[in-house]
Parts: structure tokens; C-alpha cells; sequence
């Protein structure tokens, strides 16, 4: 026997961790400055991540992690996405039977279908904390603009991810949120209608049944929402996520104050310790939660059994509120303004040296505070005016429609959020206390919506002060 030969044979044997570290990160074991360097660089994985990181990106009390949750959280909801799909059947006959399947046959499937669905729905609050982050640090100010408005549609592709997730376990929670939401898709229809060109140009109409395959729910609708859910949703996601990264890296990584220490640490190990650790956290938190808390599966869908409220997943419940109110003004005018009024932040606030500093020092923690009370003050009194007296279809019911449209509470609203915003700006001096007046209403307003939607809105969207109070049938 050729004892060289199984020499070398045992000794590669040996080292064979180490040759395929070597061939993974294409590099040796990192030991110097330079060997650090070659890993981030030529790593597949690791290159979107710059060779050093500075101090400041690593302190948590800067940027909390709510980035990486965001990240984390998709990639768990990907793969238990993944995994379901295996099972599930997206057909009217069989959707709802192959969820229950998947809920007490497969074998851990309970545990993934709990990880899919919160994962989910958390990226939408991590991704909106993040949001709120980056904008209360001035992370938005030349050059990451464009980077904001990519944020933008990251949250907004979150939303509707989720929605259409809700949607495929065919029960009547599922149902009936569907029916809402293509409600909500024909919104103009109630614009079309005050002006009379229905019978001519229906485009609210037209995008519905679009959406529906048909003129109510059924086999074409699923398989539509299945598309968007697992295909053209999540490539359109994983597209502007990679130019979100992609920015931060040539935008010059994360924000940091003007005249901070420009001391920086090479990424590895230092930042991968610290996404690691933040990897680790959000995974036990993520199975925790799942593992006691169950994603709700109600009876199999029943078009002639509607749910009473019907209501759409929470975090769209804002939304249908402010439908209630004007149909148009509440599911278009409303939404396409705040999302424009976001958008146009980074273009309209041109002030320099509030990047990295949150709130902008003193001036803007005042102007964030004193924005939160007017916001909730005047929006909690609108909506009590509202529950209490309603408006005028209930004074008058023959109102023209179209003085509804123009004149609602959804409308009222925006407009006081436009006028609060202007006031500030002229009062400081300032757009970029302007743009923190904006944002905070935003977020009043989408967490005032959304509670008032969730918690006080009962059968036929009447209101409640508790769940207790509901008529019994």
C-alpha cells in the first residue's frame, strides 16, 4: 500500500473543516487585517456588507436592530412559506381542508404555519419602527432620497404581502376580508357614481372584477391571490430590498451625526457578531410566540353566511375606517396623499446637518411631542363627533353623494394634518420641523384607524367600547 498517498488522504481528512471554510469564504481562516477584508469582499453573501463598519452603525441605542428584525423576519417568513407551500392546495375545494391538514396533520406544521403568519405581520410593525427610525434621525437627507422612496415601497409591498397571505386559507375570515378588500379596489366607483359616468367609464368596476376573475369570489380569485402571494409579490419585494442594500452601501452606509468619531471596526467579526445576536434573538422570539400563540383558522367559507363585522386583517382595519365614511375618499384620496406626502419628505426638507441626530436636537423632540398631542386630541374629537352625531347622510339622506366625497372625515383630517405641517414650517423656520409634524400625524393617524377599526368597531360597524357589549344573536 502506498503509505504517502494515505498519509496525505488522513491528513486532508483532517483539515477538512478548515478547506471548506477556505472554500466558502474563499479565503483563510481570518486572522489579519487583510484576510478580515478578503472575506466581506469576496464572499457572496457578505460583500453587500462594507469591509469596516463604523462605531456609531453598532451602537443599539442608534439603530435599535430594527432593520435586521425587519430582514430576519422575512427570511423566516420565506421559509416556513416555503414549506407550506408543499402542502397547501389553492383551490375553493380544497384550500381550507389542505390548511387544517397542515394545522393538526403534518407533523410540526402548526408550528410552521404560527412562524408564517407572525413573522409576517411582524415585519409590518418592524418595518414601520424602522421607517420611524430612519426618519426621526434625518436618515433621509441627501444622498439616501431615492433610498427612502425604496423604503416606501418596501412597506408598502409588506402590507399587501400579508394581505394576500390572509386571504388563502379560504375560511370566512378569509372570505370575507376578501370581499372587503375588492370593495375597496372599486372605490372610485362611488366617484363615477356622483358624477354619472358609470354606465361609460367604470373603472372601479372594471378593477374589481379584474381582481376577482369573475364578479364575486371564487376559483379564479384564489388562484389570482395565490399568484400574487408566492410569485410576483415576493420578486418585486426581493428586488427592491437588493436596491435598498445596495444604496446603503454606495449612499455610504448608515447615517452618523456631522463631527462624529469616524472610528470604525472591521466587519468581521464585530458586525457579524452583532447580527448574529440579533438573528438568535428575533428566532427565539418568533418560535416562543408561535409556539403558545395559534394563527386563527375559523369554519370553511360560506358566501351565504356573511360574518358580522366583516373586517379586513388589523392592519388594513385604519383603512376601512376611513372607507366607512367615503368609499373614495377613505380607500383612494386618503392613502395616495399620505404616501405621496411621504414620498415628497426628502425632496421638499433639502436642511442639512440632521443626519444621525435624533429628532434633530431639542426643537424637533418639541415639535414630534406637541404634534402627537394635537394629532390624537383633534383626531380622537373627530372621531367622537362622528360616533356620536354621524355625519350628513344621517342629517340628511338626500345629500348629493359628491358633498360626501368632498366633505368627510377622512378629508377633514388630511387637510388639518396639511395645514398643521404648513403652521410649523412657518412658525420655526424650519422644513425639516415641518416634516417631523407630518410624519408623527401619519403615524397618529394609522394607530388611532387602525385601534378604532380593531377594538370599537362591532356588528354593522357600529361602535362599542368592549367586545362584551356586542349584541348576542
Amino acid at each position: 500500500m502506498n503509505q504517502p498517498g494515505m498519509d496525505k488522504f488522513r491528513e486532508n481528512l483532517r483539515n477538512i473543516k478548515g478547506s471548506f471554510a477556505a472554500s466558502l469564504l474563499r479565503t483563510k481562516r481570518p486572522i489579519s487585517g487583510r484576510s478580515r477584508a478578503a472575506v466581506m469582499l469576496n464572499n457572496f453573501f457578505l460583500h453587500i456588507q462594507g469591509v469596516r463598519t463604523n462605531v456609531n452603525t453598532l451602537r443599539p441605542a442608534y439603530t435599535f436592530g430594527l432593520g435586521l428584525v425587519s430582514l430576519f423576519l422575512l427570511f423566516f417568513t420565506t421559509v416556513s412559506g416555503i414549506l407550506l407551500m408543499i402542502y397547501y392546495n389553492p383551490s375553493t375545494g380544497d384550500a381550507y381542508n389542505s390548511v387544517k391538514d397542515i394545522t393538526y396533520v403534518v407533523f410540526a406544521g402548526r408550528l410552521m404555519r404560527n412562524m408564517h403568519k407572525w413573522a409576517g405581520e411582524g415585519m409590518i410593525i418592524f418595518v414601520m419602527l424602522h421607517m420611524a427610525r430612519v426618519f426621526y434621525t434625518g436618515s433621509y437627507s441627501r444622498p439616501r432620497e431615492f433610498n427612502w422612496l425604496v423604503g416606501i415601497m418596501l412597506l408598502t409591498l409588506t402590507f399587501v404581502l400579508n394581505l394576500s397571505g390572509y386571504m388563502l386559507p379560504w375560511d370566512q375570515l378569509s372570505y370575507w376580508a376578501l370581499v372587503i378588500v375588492s370593495n375597496i379596489i372599486q372605490s372610485s366607483k362611488e366617484l363615477t357614481d356622483a358624477l354619472g359616468i358609470t354606465p361609460y367609464f367604470d373603472i372601479g368596476g372594471m378593477a374589481k372584477e379584474f381582481f376577482l376573475g369573475g364578479t364575486v369570489p371564487g376559483k379564479a380569485t384564489l388562484i389570482r391571490v395565490y399568484f400574487l402571494h408566492i410569485m410576483l409579490l415576493p420578486i418585486l419585494l426581493f428586488i427592491f430590498l437588493g436596491v435598498h442594500f445596495w444604496r446603503i452601501r454606495k449612499d455610504g452606509g448608515l447615517s452618523r451625526p456631522a463631527g462624529a468619531v469616524e472610528k470604525s471596526v472591521f466587519s468581521w467579526p464585530d458586525l457579524l457578531r452583532a447580527e448574529a445576536a440579533v438573528f438568535m434573538l428575533c428566532l427565539a422570539g418568533v418560535l416562543v410566540y408561535s409556539f403558545y400563540v395559534d394563527a386563527p383558522l375559523r369554519e370553511m367559507a360560506n358566501p351565504l353566511i356573511p360574518e358580522n363585522p366583516a373586517k379586513a386583517p388589523w392592519y388594513f382595519l385604519g383603512l376601512q375606517e376611513m372607507v366607512s365614511y367615503s368609499a373614495f375618499t377613505g380607500g383612494i384620496a386618503a392613502p395616495a396623499l399620505a404616501i405621496l406626502g411621504l414620498a415628497l419628505i426628502p425632496y421638499l426638507d433639502r436642511e442639512e446637518g440632521h443626519a444621525g441626530v435624533w429628532f434633530s436636537g431639542r426643537q424637533g423632540m418639541i415639535t414630534a411631542l406637541q404634534s402627537l398631542l394635537a394629532g390624537a386630541v383633534v383626531l380622537a374629537g373627530l372621531l367622537a363627533f362622528v360616533i356620536r352625531f354621524g355625519w350628513f347622510r344621517n342629517w340628511w339622506p338626500d345629500v348629493p353623494q359628491i358633498l360626501i366625497i368632498m366633505v368627510n372625515p377622512a378629508g377633514i383630517w388630511v387637510a388639518f394634518v396639511a395645514l398643521w405641517s404648513l403652521r410649523v414650517i412657518k412658525k420655526t423656520g424650519s422644513t425639516r420641523m415641518g416634516a417631523i409634524a407630518l410624519f408623527t400625524m401619519f403615524l397618529v393617524s394609522y394607530v388611532m384607524f387602525t385601534y378604532v377599526g380593531t377594538e370599537l368597531r362591532g356588528p354593522n360597524w357600529e361602535f362599542y367600547w368592549m367586545k362584551s357589549r356586542w349584541p348576542v344573536h
